[in-house]
């Protein structure tokens, strides 16, 4: 398939192969979703308190770190589409072994494993997405992940909303154990996707590469200028066509890519660095995941106690995050990264600024106000949706496109780290905290931190969009001077 007269057309390729591959991304969300309403009836089911609830959760984001150290390495030994099969296979176990779950012990190992395996989704989805992607369309394609994550955490909420129904015991089993039929259908799918370019030459098999190449360009020239750059950056004569060319073992395996990237790194690869991590660590202390967790706790303190409201108010939730990260994806190549990032900043600042006043004046009020719980329902729609436009789906396009080809997999292993520890400090003390400084409180604390991290998006981060992936050094390396 080659769109030869098309050169900034819609490729279907490409598309059809980043949607089955991000289809991981959405049993990430699903998982992730699906514990803001299991976590009340498994408190009911297996008779456990606060604390214990708190750490179901914060070992789901803490086993994700094994996964993200090794999902690198593992993509760049074993190639991005196999990792991505591997993510698939321990979704299904683990989610089997929660659907079994009659004890706790047993719920939490089985939360571990599919913690594991969200691990190696967060890396290699969007580091597959960017690297089969044109130019003309990246921002688009590397978005979808994101997309797909909230359309999994929407699912998670509507699932949530109906199994609530049923018994007491099944009701959650039933929302937790559905992740393994996609799961299972998906091992198969992706059996039948093409491998990333940019892998297929880093192990130096370049006719390959070029048939890939073909296929998910706009046109044939576009093709070859991206093998030409590819093999630039990867140290292979421009002249070469044979479909197997030596590279260096270090750059098939990855091998040393982390003591480079932190002991050696260029000026504008330590900016780089800098940027990745940053973005990261900004998108999570910004408090959207304790936020999400959380929101029926935060409504309930509102006024809304029945349990079936609360279900639906956050379906609510899911539906204000795919509207607004569906918006996104058309937004990205048009305005830029950077644009994005300023005004969701600014958008979740405002939405945090009112939810903190609401809830101040709910717990100094004696009686129920019916104005202060729709405005924080509101509230907290708005700040989802400015997540989701900008903050949530631009730290992955930006990171995974700003990264070195021979960084990219293992640097971006690194920031989503840093992404998950810093998740994992905000589910694990979200409830902690509020008890010690009231829940109005927690949330102008977090008004701070994001009018930080608007500062850092304006100071530090350089527009990105129409630049070639091999073209990111050199925008750095100006802004580094």
């Amino acid at each position: 398939m080659e769109n030869g007269d098309n050169p900034r057309g819609f490729n279907k390729y490409v598309c059809s192969s980043v949607l089955a591959a991000t289809t991981v991304s959405a049993i990430f969300g699903y998982v992730v979703g699906v514990m803001t309403g299991a976590v009340i009836f498994i408190k009911e089911d297996l008779q456990i308190n606060d604390l214990q609830i708190q750490f179901l959760v914060g070992m789901l984001h803490l086993c994700m770190l094994p996964g993200c150290m090794v999902a690198g390495r593992t993509s760049d030994y074993i190639g991005r589409r196999y990792t991505i099969i591997l993510a698939f296979i321990t979704f299904l176990l683990g989610s089997i072994l929660m659907g079994y779950g009659p004890s706790y012990s047993i719920l939490m190992i089985g939360n571990c494993i599919v913690g594991i395996g969200a691990g190696f989704a967060l890396v290699v989805a969007p580091v597959y997405s960017t690297e089969i992607s044109p130019l003309s369309s990246r921002g688009f394609f590397t978005s979808l992940p994101e997309l797909s994550m909230n359309i999994g955490v929407l699912l998670a909420f509507v699932s949530n909303y109906f199994f609530e129904k049923m018994t007491l015991r099944l009701g959650w089993r039933m929302m937790v154990v559905i992740p393994a039929v996609p799961s299972l259908c998906l091992i198969i799918l992706m059996l039948k996707l093409v491998e990333s370019p940019r892998w297929l030459i880093m192990q130096g098999r370049v006719g390959e590469a070029r048939k890939v190449l073909l296929l998910v360009s706009n046109t044939k020239e576009e093709a070859e200028q991206r093998l030409r750059e590819i093999k630039a950056v990867v140290g292979i004569d421009e002249d070469c066509t044979k479909d197997i060319v030596q590279v260096a073992m270090k750059t098939r395996s990855g091998k040393g890519a982390l003591i480079e990237l932190f002991c050696e790194p260029s000026p504008s690869v330590r900016r780089i660095l800098i940027a990745a991590i940053g973005v990261h660590l900004f998108s999570r202390i910004g408090g959207s995941g304790g936020i999400l967790l959380y929101s029926p706790r935060v409504f309930e303190r509102t006024g809304i106690a029945e349990k079936s409201k609360l279900m639906l108010a956050t379906v609510g939730m899911g539906i204000s995050n795919v509207v607004f990260a569906f918006i996104s994806i058309f937004l990205s190549d048009r305005f830029g990264r950077r644009i994005l990032l300023l005004i969701s900043a600014c958008g979740v600042v405002v939405s945090l600024l009112g939810l903190g006043f609401c809830l101040t004046i709910v717990e100094h009020s004696k009686e129920k106000l019916l104005w202060v719980t729709s405005l924080t329902v509101f509230f907290t729609y708005i700040f989802l949706g400015f997540v989701c436009i900008g903050i949530g789906p631009v730290t992955w396009v930006y990171s995974s496109e700003i990264l070195p080809l021979r960084f990219r997999a293992q640097g971006l292993g690194v920031c989503v780290v840093v992404n998950r520890i810093t998740n994992v400090a905000v589910v694990t003390s979200f409830i902690s905290i509020y008890k010690m400084i009231t829940m109005g409180g927690i949330f102008f604390m977090l008004t701070g931190i994001n009018v930080s991290a608007l500062w850092f998006y304006y100071s530090f981060l350089p527009e990105t969009k129409g630049r070639s992936l091999e073209d990111m050094e050199t925008i750095f390396g100006r802004n580094s001077k």
